[in-house]
């Protein structure tokens, strides 16, 4: 969900971003467009004004030309007033033609020579007024001056119209282009509707779309809120927020119920949480939540609140910072009810201290039945051999089977106690390994078994072992056993073969350590060619007292291997039994490398 969110973040900006350039594009020709249509609006204005005051010019002229004829006609000064007005607003006229056509070069060349020639003409206009006022009207001076000026305005007028061509000319081509920019402008702004509508529907869609995924994120999120509320109250644990920036906290439901209340039922403060906390752990859980807004991390803490119903509760907090997207520093933490797991281990204290006792219990029995029952036993098997030697010939036939089952009860009973003995030892956990040469372990225990192996003929054949962190004499009492079992269980026919290998396994690849993890294990074989046994009884030989055969056939106490089993779990390891009746056994141990 997470990777899906991130893809539809760097879509939606992805698209936003082009409709953001979509949305700049078409209102920038939207601009140009309408800055082309008034650009070429102004220009066929600007053409209609410069036409408008060539027009105005020619007429101002032609009405201070009128001007001055109505004065020579009629004498009347007011056509004077008249003509002194025409002459200002002709050049008005010019300096306004002047500024409309300053940036059209041919127009200036024009207006130029218009200038020269208005000049003249008002020139002849002054020259036939002053020969008028002097009463020379039939002078030759007169008579030149007003033809002369007629002739100008011909001219005049010939490069007003001149203009007002030029004039006409650009403004046809001015209308053209307003007409065909007039005639785009619907179909552009229509264009632009319509990729406006485009780029709401696939907003739209988008948004839509949108929508849909974060109404499936809130149902996920709801569903996930109300599984962690279940999760909180199944595992009786709360949890909670504190924005250290602004010392604001937020505690669950479940939280609340953990303090005995209902949820919400009170603002989410430490001040108010403070007030459920055992007085003898206010000070420490103060120090602990300052430190926690100074450090800005809350290691493991244990405290104990006070329900209002009196109950105590064992609470276990813990919590790691979170920075969110604007940079606020959060922590997230979580506030588990342990009572139960105190109660457990408290009671767990109390048995384990009666397990202890019992220990010692065992330990002082174990210490009678190793010691204080070995001297009446000594006492018993003397007179026994005191009888034996001195007596037996005047005992009955059946005095002397009785003798010989005392002697017998006698000897097993001093067998049982050894291996009791041997028992006890092997129970011990505070023996300390040590790195020892395996090989000098084994010949050890084939000197212990030297009269049996010497009177059966037996032959052993071992592998030479490295060197091992083991506790010395327990795995020197295992391999005696172990050979001394294999002796035996030997056939009365064949003298015993023994082989003792050695190879390195991991526990991963060997079907016997299924529950060891350590890694590599040294696995030591002890391979017999005895009586054997049915695989079904592989479990049970290793089990205290437990026997195959009668004492009658087999003479043993049944704590052998118990012995052997125990050694293996005092190291970590294990020790397995295959056999196959008649065929022989193998026993196989796992001590870790």
């Amino acid at each position: 969900m997470g990777i899906t969110s991130t893809y539809n973040n760097h879509f939606l900006k992805i698209a936003f971003g082009l409709g953001l350039f979509v949305i700049l594009c078409i209102g920038g020709f939207s601009y140009k467009h309408t800055q082309d249509l008034k650009d070429s609006m102004e220009m066929v204005k600007h053409t209609y004004e410069v036409n408008l005051e060539l027009k105005n010019l020619l007429a101002n002229l032609k009405n201070t030309e009128t001007s001055e004829h109505g004065f020579i006609i009629i004498n009347d000064s007011s056509f004077i007033d008249s003509y002194n007005s025409g002459r200002i607003k002709i050049a008005e006229n010019l300096k306004r033609i002047n500024v409309l056509t300053k940036d059209n070069p041919e127009q200036q060349r024009n207006l130029d020579s218009l200038n020269k020639a208005i000049g003249k003409r008002l020139f002849y206009l002054s020259e036939t007024l002053q020969s008028y006022k002097l009463g020379q009207i039939r002078s030759p001076k007169f008579i030149s001056s007003f033809k002369l000026g007629n002739l100008k305005m011909n001219s005049i007028r010939e490069q007003v119209q001149t203009m007002i061509t030029y004039e006409d000319k650009i403004l046809e081509i001015r209308q053209v282009q307003n007409k065909k920019a007039l005639e785009r402008t619907p179909i552009i702004l229509y264009s632009i509707l319509i990729l406006t509508l485009l780029l709401l529907l696939v907003a739209y869609a988008i948004i839509n779309r949108d929508l849909k995924v974060l109404k499936e994120n809130n149902e996920q999120l709801n569903i996930f809120k109300e599984s962690a509320n279940l999760s909180e109250i199944v595992s009786k644990h709360g949890s909670w927020t504190c924005n250290i920036d602004q010392d604001v906290y937020e505690f669950s439901d479940n939280f609340y119920r953990i303090l005995g209340e209902e949820p919400q039922s009170f603002e989410s403060n430490i001040e108010n949480f403070m007030k459920f906390v055992h007085k003898d752990d206010v000070q420490k859980l103060t120090t602990q939540v300052e430190n926690m807004l100074i450090e800005k991390n809350l290691p493991f803490i244990y405290y104990r609140v006070v329900r209002k119903n009196g109950e105590i509760r064992h609470l276990k907090a813990f919590g790691e910072l979170y920075v969110n997207n604007e940079g606020e520093n959060n922590l997230i933490g979580t506030t588990a009810d342990i009572t139960d797991e105190v109660n457990n281990f408290r009671l767990i204290e109390e048995r384990n201290e009666e397990l202890e006792r019992n220990n010692k219990e065992l330990s002082a029995f174990n210490y009678v039945a190793s010691h204080d029952l070995q001297e009446p036993l000594r006492k018993i098997q003397t007179f026994i051999s005191r009888l034996d030697e001195k007596e037996y010939e005047k005992l009955s036939d059946s005095g002397k089977l009785y003798m010989s089952r005392i002697k017998k009860a006698a000897s097993r009973m001093r067998l049982l106690i050894d291996d009791l003995l041997q028992f006890s030892r092997t129970n011990k956990s505070d023996n300390i390994t040590e790195l020892t040469d395996i090989n000098e372990l084994i010949e050890a225990a084939k000197q212990e078994n030297i009269e049996a192996i010497i009177s059966k003929k037996a032959i052993i054949y071992n592998d030479e072992m490295p060197n091992m962190m083991v506790i010395p004499f327990q795995i020197k009492q295992l391999f005696i056993n172990l050979i001394g079992n294999a002796l035996k269980y030997s056939k009365d026919d064949i003298p015993p073969v023994i082989n003792i290998t050695y190879a390195k396994v991991h526990s991963l690849e060997d079907k016997n350590l299924p529950n060891l993890t350590h890694g590599y294990y040294h696995q030591i074989c002890v391979i017999d060619n005895g009586i054997g046994f049915e695989q079904e009884f592989a479990e049970k030989i290793f089990t205290l007292f437990s026997r195959l055969h009668s004492r009658d056939e087999y003479s043993g106490t049944g704590i052998g291997l118990s012995i052997c089993k125990k050694i293996m779990e005092n190291h970590k390891g294990n020790i397995t039994a295959e056999g196959k009746l008649n065929e022989g056994s193998i026993f196989k141990i796992y001590i870790p490398s």
